[in-house]
């Protein structure tokens, strides 16, 4: 007997969703924007303290 939570299988095995193979993509785009971002606000804080 199935339980009611699990999704209804006909015939097609079920793949689960992984979030690292999503996110992989667009690594290549996010780390240098991010790496930029960083940068700008260290910089930013470094002359607003001297």
């Amino acid at each position: 007997m199935a339980s009611p939570n699990e999704p209804a299988q006909h015939g097609h095995d079920y793949e689960p969703h992984d979030a690292v193979e999503a996110v992989v993509p667009v690594i290549p785009i996010v780390l240098p924007v991010v790496g930029a971002a960083l940068m700008f606000l260290l910089a930013f804080i470094a002359i607003y303290m001297a």
